[in-house]
């Protein structure tokens, strides 16, 4: 199952490494990033279930669509809301 609560991540830390991650690529190459690194995150989920619910979770956050489960009957809580990195065009 999908752990979508809060833990003992350091966040403000984490998302400041992402940010910094992706300082001084393209759009294409930050992209290319993002791709890479959910790769390497599921590998080391490896769980096809917890995988499933993630995408699922994260696509109808990112596009819902009528007739969809809210996202509230997806998880007990909102998960956090990605924001788009700092060089992204609005």
């Amino acid at each position: 199952m999908l752990n979508t609560q809060a833990n003992s991540l350091a966040y403000d830390d984490m998302y400041e490494a992402l940010v910094a991650s992706h300082q001084g690529l393209s759009t294409e190459q930050s992209h290319a990033l993002n791709a890479r690194l959910v790769l390497l995150l599921a590998n080391h989920i490896s769980d096809l279930r917890v995988l499933q619910e993630a995408f699922q979770l994260a696509r109808y956050s990112a596009a819902p669509k009528a007739g969809a489960p809210a996202i509230s009957s997806l998880v007990d809580k909102q998960p956090i809301t990605p924001v788009a990195p700092s060089h992204a065009k609005p």
